[in-house]
């Protein structure tokens, strides 16, 4: 008789799971249902974006904000990326820390991983333009980078249209993984739904339900929904919302908009901004005197929803002390992948990583392990691959990659500015003050609407 325990022919005996073999099964039916060539030692199916990948090499393009009102994260994020190349390549970082993995620090799929870099400029169209031409000019097999929503989003749309799979970066707006989602678009960050849900509560505990709010809002995708967000989760808490107003991506002196803030009846102020944005609208309210002011017998309060730490440092410590928001990662987390990234990339460059350059970090090593579990660079079963992958070891807990939207499902951390004097380093400007789980802040992804879309694009 045949002990099953040691069948390796028997999917089930050798450990596989039930998705495992209806994977396996998934790719045996693409194949023969598709027109198949030969590669050296391996077969393929038919061509889509710049699969196959012939030669030694692997590119990955690179695209981000090298100029314009998201530089500053843009650099980071492209620092980033150039230490998971070299982790890739040679071993080190979170490889050893990620589970599950496959990854082996000898490139993707035993092949070199080389890169190249784009400029979006902060700007949808340029970030476009950049993408396409990494994808026809140098070949690239995986585009990512963002640090704004419109621009992912842009960025996403022609990635899937041209079968290139697009690795999101830094993008918060719902719509990125909602009515705007595609199949070929992965987003390892968290959204505003996800801030307003764990912040709302955190503020209404600090300053009491009977408050009003007024939300300054940057004027695209993601200050939208952001606001929306903020608005439907504290309104659940009790609070009133006086009023918004939309303010252009380029703004940099927000004083208008300020003073129709003083003339209303709002206790409360958030700026839905982000990068220089909010370096801007914070620092001139506080020139206004507005976090020395009462309203409504209460001090006026100012929120910045979403958080990083070279926002904080741009702003300054007294401008941002005892200001709640939310990040998606900090530095000062103690886990085993957040330790070990925070010192692989001081020790190469000098400083702790930004939130934008642990994100961009993670999901490049993520595509990466996608490849090798699923034995190939064909798009198709490299998004299976991911499609609902459940991993730990990379910071924020165990996390998600959700199949049906493509969202990131994490634990979300309530982050608050620290005074000038709390400060132990010229890079300690945020401490974290609650760390809520993946749990509490999931939701049915039909809320936002939005299809996926074919595995084999038209």
């Amino acid at each position: 008789m045949t002990d099953v325990k040691s069948d390796k022919t028997n999917p089930t005996a050798a450990g596989w799971s039930r998705r495992d073999v209806l994977k396996a099964t998934s790719v045996g039916a693409v194949g023969a249902a598709t027109p198949m060539f030969f590669t050296q030692n391996a077969w393929a199916e038919k061509a889509i974006g710049n699969y196959p990948v012939n030669g030694s090499e692997v590119v990955l393009g690179f695209n981000v904000p090298q100029t314009g009102a998201y530089a500053d994260e843009g650099a980071d994020e492209l620092r980033a990326y150039k230490l998971a190349v070299t982790h890739l390549n040679n071993g080190g970082g979170m490889l050893d820390t990620l589970k599950p993995s496959m990854l082996k620090g000898n490139g993707i799929l035993g092949k070199k991983v080389t890169y190249v870099t784009g400029d979006t400029q902060t700007n949808a169209d340029a970030s476009r333009t950049s993408a396409r031409r990494m994808i026809e000019r140098d070949k690239v097999i995986m585009v990512t980078g963002g640090s704004s929503s419109g621009i992912a989003i842009a960025q996403q749309y022609l990635c899937n249209e041209l079968g290139i799979i697009f690795m999101c970066g830094l993008t918060h707006s719902n719509d990125t993984t909602g009515k705007d989602k595609q199949r070929y678009g992965f987003r390892h960050f968290f959204n505003a739904h996800m801030t307003g849900k764990a912040l709302s509560p955190v503020l209404s505990n600090e300053y009491g339900k009977d408050r009003r709010a007024f939300h300054l809002t940057a004027d695209y995708s993601w200050g939208h929904t952001q606001q929306e967000s903020m608005q439907e989760f504290t309104e659940k808490e009790g609070w009133g919302t006086e009023g918004n107003i939309m303010t252009p991506l380029k703004t940099t002196d927000f004083s208008q908009y300020l003073s129709q803030v003083l003339n209303s009846d709002a206790d409360v102020l958030i700026l839905n901004h982000y990068g220089a944005n909010m370096v801007n609208s914070l620092t001139n309210a506080v020139n206004f005197g507005m976090r020395d002011m009462q309203k409504n017998g209460k001090n006026l309060e100012i929120v910045v929803p979403l958080y990083s730490r070279l926002m904080a440092k741009g702003a300054g410590s007294a401008n941002i002390d005892g200001v709640l928001g939310t990040s998606g990662w900090n530095w000062a987390l103690q886990d085993e992948g957040s330790k070990v990234f925070v010192k692989t990339f001081t020790d190469e460059y000098g400083f702790p990583p930004s939130q934008a350059a642990h994100t961009c970090y993670v999901q490049t090593l993520l595509y990466a392990n996608a490849c090798e579990m699923a034995g190939t660079f064909y798009p198709p079963e490299v998004i299976k691959a991911l499609e609902d992958f459940k991993f730990t070891g990379a910071g924020n807990g165990e996390t998600l990659y959700r199949g049906s939207d493509h969202q990131c499902i994490k634990n979300i951390l309530v982050m608050q500015g620290k005074s000038p004097a709390a400060r132990t380093s010229e890079f300690d400007y945020l401490q974290i003050v609650d760390e809520v789980d993946a749990k509490t802040v999931d939701y049915d992804p039909a809320i936002f609407g939005g299809e996926l879309g074919p595995y084999v694009p038209a």
